[in-house]
């Protein structure tokens, strides 16, 4: 068997991504975290148009485009006055690359996957205004100022909206530049640090958080090395809505929509405004925390929408997604699907099968509008958790059942290829159930919702991840033994050809090791290069000149 020999089964950015990344990038600081920035108009002859976008160098497809001006305005049967604000997501180009380059790697690695940077698929961040103005033809001054991200941080593009778009309406174009040169200085998003974001005489301190760290945890504040003035806004959470405002009128289903959202259902969520739609289904899927949602999801959904044929057909089941909706329109054409969440007072004819009844919740608990602010927050994190809790103790089995399938580690040889990963087989892990089943507060049959989570998008997303990770601690452990090992000593009876080609895969090694940041300490990687130069020191000069040439 061909010694220190792996299977190269890790994903890593290209050379050339890699080489972009050296490479100063125009707005690369911006790109880092926004794609661009819209203004979406209504014209009167073309409809909802793109009036601006910033960086004026960034590419949008005619496809992009056209999805953004739909998605931007709230649907006329909303009636929207005043400010309304609202989030969507559409599905980028095909042949579209990211314009992060190496951030992107760094970023994702260390994030949380719910927070991790999106590779097929733009959040949208909408401040929508529409008022009285005898001034403009129609009547009414209508305009939508978007922010474009890969980031799912709904919280920190809604408070920096509030800061911008209104300033953006008075001021117009010259201001927005002003803004995007002020991100463009922004330090890079990196987890598990406080940053502070200056943006238009205000600092947002926010912190991303890190995958390392306990979900729903308070993580220990940083303290601040500089003075600011004027003082930072803390925002609590980039991302983290208020789970209870969202579910409060469909809390005692709250158990279902849970299920609905582990098995990646198709639901669709009919709400009487686009900020009630979009922050449902965003609420909806971060019910899994800390699992992944893989199924498509569109917390605002429009007829005009370029997957609307896609998601709407009979002659097939409707596909894994969640669609935010507010125009009656849908109330037919849904009229099959098997959930539908229903809030508010939208007006709807007929029963729908299967749906989700909403009741008042009176009985339950005291309406939202009454809760002291501080007593919302509570009720919010009491729900979250009980959401986390409830997800890990599903996981946790899978987990279990995960470690007994890794080789172990007394059984990595330096001299060997290392023991394969058993494979995953559902009815080993249906069978480890009977002593070891979760301690869930689930009704019914919970054995029969792993089978059903089995044929889901999110246990295929949840495995994959696994795996790969799985496959790094095997390389990392065999990288272990490798640096324990003589090196030298195994090399005094080999022929020279053996020796350069056991340098070359020794070189290969370290090189993923550093490139793929392993968690192997840097004092054994360190002894490894060591061990390298000391054989190549061993060997001939003609050839020690060619090995260090390369």
């Amino acid at each position: 068997m061909d010694p220190f020999d792996s299977s190269d089964s890790l994903e890593g950015p290209s050379k050339a991504a890699a080489t972009n990344a050296e490479v100063p990038v125009p707005w690369s600081r911006f790109s880092a975290w926004l794609e661009c920035v819209c203004v979406v108009t209504f014209d009167l002859e073309l409809g909802q148009a793109i009036e601006l976008v910033y960086p004026h160098d960034v590419k949008l497809s005619e496809k992009e485009k056209t999805s953004i001006c739909y998605l931007s305005f709230p649907d006329s049967y909303s009636g929207c006055l005043g400010d309304t604000q609202l989030s969507f997501r559409l599905r980028q180009s095909v042949g579209r690359s990211s314009s992060w380059f190496g951030h992107e790697d760094a970023y994702n690695r260390d994030a949380p996957v719910t927070l991790q940077k999106e590779h097929a698929h733009f959040h949208g961040y909408v401040y929508f205004r529409q008022v009285k103005d005898a001034s403009v033809k129609r009547g009414y001054f209508q305009k939508s100022l978007v922010v474009v991200s890969r980031l799912p941080f709904v919280n920190l593009f809604h408070s920096l909206l509030q800061v911008i778009a209104p300033e953006y309406f008075e001021k117009h174009e010259p201001c927005l530049e002003t803004v995007c040169n002020e991100i463009d200085q922004w330090p890079a998003p990196v987890p598990g640090q406080t940053l502070n974001l200056p943006v238009m005489g205000v600092v947002m301190q926010v912190r991303i958080p890190s995958k390392v760290e306990t979900p729903g945890g308070s993580p220990v504040k940083q303290p601040q090395t500089e003075n600011l003035l004027p003082a930072p806004t803390v925002l609590p959470s980039v991302h983290e809505l208020d789970h209870f405002k969202c579910f409060q009128s469909v809390l005692i289903h709250v158990q279902m929509l849970w299920e609905l959202m582990l098995l990646g259902e198709p639901v669709v969520v009919m709400a009487p405004s686009p900020t009630v739609s979009s922050e449902t289904v965003l609420a909806l899927v971060s019910a899994i925390a800390p699992l992944r949602y893989c199924g498509d999801y569109r917390p605002y959904f429009t007829i005009h929408d370029s997957e609307f044929k896609e998601y709407t057909t009979r002659t097939q089941a409707p596909p894994n997604v969640i669609l935010g909706v507010t125009n009656p329109f849908f109330i037919k054409t849904f009229q099959c699907w098997p959930h539908i969440i229903r809030l508010g007072d939208l007006k709807m004819s007929g029963d729908l099968p299967k749906q989700v009844k909403v009741k008042k919740l009176a009985k339950y608990i005291h309406s939202i509008q009454d809760l002291p602010t501080q007593r919302q927050k509570v009720q919010s994190a009491i729900l979250r958790r009980h959401l986390l809790e409830q997800t890990e103790s599903f996981i946790l089995p899978l987990e279990r059942y995960l470690e007994s399938l890794m080789p172990l580690q007394r059984s990595m040889s330096p001299w060997k290829t290392p023991p394969q990963i058993r494979s995953f087989s559902q009815d080993e892990f249906m069978k480890t159930l009977e002593q070891a089943g979760p301690q869930l507060t689930l009704k019914g049959d919970w054995t029969g919702l792993y089978r059903r989570f089995f044929r889901s998008p999110n246990f295929d997303g949840w495995y994959r991840l696994r795996h790969r990770e799985m496959i790094q601690k095997v390389e990392c452990l065999h990288l272990e033994a490798i640096c324990a090992a003589d090196l030298l000593t195994w090399t005094k009876d080999k022929s020279e050809v053996e020796i350069v080609d056991l340098i070359l895969k020794l070189r290969e090694k370290l090189m993923r090791a550093r490139k793929h940041q392993l968690p192997v300490k840097e004092e054994l990687l360190e002894r490894l290069e060591q061990s390298i130069q000391t054989i190549i020191s061993s060997l001939p000069e003609d050839l020690q000149t060619l090995l260090h040439r390369q």
